[in-house]
């Protein structure tokens, strides 16, 4: 009987410390802690996401056997160089590599930005805003907005609170831009600018339906988006 009593404890140690592998997993794949960088004490992580000693402990042996960190005995717990992935190789140094690539991200980022509506913190929704208060403001200046682009989409990966979206688009990295990937004679006669204006607005339509938690109208803007990117692109080149 005892047993019994236990076993819904133990479940709900096991969730939460699932859900505090996804948040550390999330920061360190984002870069915000960096390779070297220690992890706050256990003390700390306590107090700041709420969870028992227990939880915490079983967090932080999920992420060393992910091998995303180490601890050291007796100084504390260190993220990890991360080693160069191997098994996935993708083609995007060609009009066609660009294309397939973007029909990838129409079936994975369509998903992300419907489970980002439904489970975006607000904290999450601000940095969003920012990435693309950025793009914007490098757009009206002429300069390049790839990393405040590429920042918006890991973004939306990370507001799905699954790190499997995160650790895709980490892979893809630059390549989830299509204008950055092909020389000039393959991508003709494309305005740039242009483009980044019209991606611009399609951006501000995600943002929307994912502020207002509406995960079909999110579905609908990233798909629109990442269609006409295609499409632009493939009439571009």
């Amino acid at each position: 009987m005892q047993e019994d009593l236990d076993a819904p404890a133990r479940k709900r140690t096991h969730n939460l410390a699932h859900d505090l592998v996804a948040k550390l997993s999330q920061s360190i794949l984002l870069g915000q802690m960096l390779p070297g960088d220690k992890l706050p004490s256990e003390n700390t992580i306590v107090q700041e996401h709420g969870v028992s000693r227990t939880v915490v402990r079983e967090a932080i042996s999920k992420l060393q056997a992910s091998g995303l960190v180490e601890t050291r005995h007796g100084i504390g717990t260190f993220v990890l160089e991360r080693a160069p992935e191997q098994g996935l190789r993708l083609n995007v140094d060609t009009a066609l590599g660009v294309r397939s690539i973007l029909e990838l991200r129409m079936g994975l980022e369509t998903q992300a930005a419907a489970l980002a509506a439904s489970r975006r913190t607000d904290q999450q929704l601000m940095q969003m805003r920012e990435a693309l208060d950025d793009y914007q403001s490098l757009l009206a200046n002429n300069d390049s907005c790839v990393e405040a682009d590429k920042r918006f989409h890991l973004l939306i990966a990370e507001a799905t609170g699954n790190v499997c979206f995160t650790e895709i688009m980490q892979h893809l990295g630059s390549a989830m831009i299509p204008r950055t990937r092909v020389n000039a004679a393959e991508r003709g006669a494309a305005d740039l600018s242009k483009l980044g204006q019209l991606a611009n607005l399609e951006h501000e339509a995600i943002l929307n339906a994912i502020k207002r938690q509406d995960p079909d109208a999110a579905r609908a803007a990233m798909w629109l988006h990442l269609t006409n990117s295609r499409d632009r692109f493939s009439a571009g080149a």
